[in-house]
């Protein structure tokens, strides 16, 4: 009987990334630094075929404090900033500035700013970040609050999302909503601020917040380039994807299909600027579950990219690989693994993308995922070993990002029941990260683990347990008790210890640890919860707890019986 079990999270699929798997969710929010996509949005000023960007500039440091405002902006305020090593503004009438005075302080601050954090330098960003708003503050407290005050707080909004501070940036959204709905429609800048406030409240998961301002954003343009002109798709692809992440699917594809006809019929059906808008809608479908509506999507973009730049393209290799995602979503694997070949043939023999490139390996990875799972495993096995060689290549054959290509290729001598040469590939890779990275890293238990179910393969099972317990405690201290990682390694030490015959009511304890961790993460009725009930229905009854053993059953059979009703459908 106890064979029959097996570790929930599975350790089968082939990754991209040890930080990137999907049961290591919380590594991404923990290690990775938040950057906004929310990038400045260019919005056409009537009468002028330049793009001006919204992002805002009056610059000072809280300690060595520099003005990048001209006079005719800020007269005295200017001098004032630098004698006295204080950030200040004057609230000057809107009509002593040109648009383009303004525009290009806005840029010059945003430029500042990026530049600091692209740099790595975040601390100095913040200084400015703080320096600014605390400038800002004091002009608002003191009774104005217009264009300029709020441009300014609509930078320092994106460099707040930019560092990853959404506390701050809460914060700053708030202040600005407040100035914003106190502006006339006709004041410029106000449809560009508020269609980076949509975004970012999107960012916030304020949805209902971000519909709202995308909808006067909307109406402002609408009065200024007509209800058909081209300027009106990036605040209504960020309002569609804002009515979707709210549920409200009809209209979401309402405003898609509106984004489409406006640009259909200012550009032609074969308009490069159609890809965004049927990307997202695809993606949206996808999601949706409507999987044959999403296709005709990305089949439409790989049509519009062969048009306009021929078969060999790597463009067209591209959309042929998002195709590949749609068909493989809807089942269809060997056309899907098709597309895949074709479109990685396209992008080498273009040499559009370098062969070390992020993207490339992606979809050598997803090529050998499928491969494999159309029992084609040697197939697959070449383009992994493929990885690793570029990787090893460009790289080194000490670098960290060998091991995802690692584990993956023992990933794949496992499924071929060849554990040996996994165990040595994961050693090599256990290896690597231990010189790379601390001993408590939660990066070394990715390979850790991997190797610990490879040594439980080769009925090495004290060697196994010494590594599960390992990676527990390491994950432990970096992710907390109840994280989705530590779930992860209960459930793999679980079944190490069923086979070693340790004390049942420790491995009930253990189970309901792990149930508890999946519920949250997957939800009650999710199907990782099902295999924990069935592991704890069977220990609860060797512990003979009959009245629990009860409840667990039939909570396991109406889940069943769920999911029986799901496939039927």
């Amino acid at each position: 009987m106890a064979s029959a079990f097996h570790c929930s999270f599975s350790f089968t699929r082939i990754w991209m990334n040890p930080m990137s798997v999907s049961t290591q969710s919380n590594y991404l929010r923990l290690k990775k630094l938040f950057i906004c996509t929310c990038a400045p949005v260019g919005v056409p000023f009537p009468n002028s075929s330049k793009i001006c960007m919204v992002p805002f500039n009056l610059f000072s440091k809280r300690h060595s404090v520099r003005s990048f405002a001209v006079d005719t902006l800020l007269g005295d305020g200017a001098i004032q900033l630098e004698r006295h090593g204080t950030p200040s503004f004057l609230n000057q009438n809107n009509s002593q500035w040109s648009s383009n005075d303004l525009e290009g302080q806005l840029q010059e601050l945003f430029d500042e700013i990026m530049n600091m954090i692209k740099l790595g330098k975040k601390d100095e960003a913040i200084d400015l970040l703080q320096a600014n708003h605390e400038a800002v503050k004091e002009q608002v407290d003191s009774g104005t609050g217009n264009i300029a005050e709020a441009a300014v707080l609509d930078v320092l909004l994106l460099g707040y999302m930019a560092i990853g501070d959404l506390q701050t940036a809460q914060i700053v959204i708030d202040e600005l909503h407040k100035i914003v709905n106190e502006l006339n429609d006709d004041e410029m800048l106000v449809d560009s601020i508020l269609m980076h406030m949509g975004s970012i409240y999107a960012k916030l998961e304020k949805f209902d917040l971000s519909i709202c301002v995308y909808r006067r954003c909307l109406q402002i343009m609408e009065s200024k380039y007509g209800s058909k002109s081209s300027f009106l798709c990036t605040p209504l692809l960020g309002m569609a994807k804002a009515l979707g992440n709210s549920r409200r699917t009809p209209e979401a594809l309402e405003i898609y299909q509106k984004i489409i006809n406006i640009l259909e019929s200012c550009r032609g059906e074969y308009s490069e600027e159609l890809v965004v808008p049927l990307s997202a809608l695809g993606n949206f479908l996808i999601k949706d579950g409507k999987i044959s509506d999403a296709e005709h999507q990305f089949d439409r973009i790989l049509k519009i990219y062969t048009r306009l730049y021929g078969e060999k393209d790597g463009r067209v290799g591209t959309a042929m690989c998002s195709l590949a995602n749609v068909k493989c979503a809807k089942g269809d694997v060997n056309e899907a693994i098709d597309l895949y070949k074709s479109a990685l043939q396209i992008l080498k023999d273009s040499k559009s993308v370098p062969l070390d490139d992020k993207d490339m390996e992606k979809m050598r990875i997803d090529l050998a995922e499928l491969l494999h799972v159309a029992g084609r495993g040697e197939e697959g096995r070449t383009l992994l070993e493929e990885c690793l060689f570029i990787t090893e290549k460009y790289k080194g054959k000490g670098h960290p990002s060998l091991v995802p290509n690692l584990v993956n290729l023992a990933t794949s001598h496992s499924r071929s029941k060849n554990f040996a040469e996994a165990e040595r590939l994961l050693r090599i890779g256990l290896q690597i990260m231990m010189k790379a990275a601390p001993p408590d890293d939660p990066s070394i238990t990715f390979p850790m683990l991997h190797l610990a179910v490879a040594l439980y393969n080769l009925h090495r099972d004290e060697e196994a347990k010494k590594l599960a317990l390992d990676a527990l405690l390491i994950r432990e201290k970096a992710f907390g008790k109840e994280s989705l990682p530590v779930g992860e390694a209960l459930d793999c030490l679980v079944s190490i210890q069923t086979r070693l015959g340790e004390d049942d009511i420790e491995l009930v304890k253990m189970l309901k640890r792990v149930l508890k961790i999946q519920e949250i993460a997957f939800g009650h009725d999710s199907e990782q919860v099902v295999e924990t009930l069935k592991k704890l229905v069977y220990y609860i009854d060797k512990t003979g707890k009959k009245t629990e053993k009860y409840h667990l059953e039939k909570r396991l059979s109406a889940l069943r019986n769920k999911f029986k009703q799901m496939a039927i459908y």
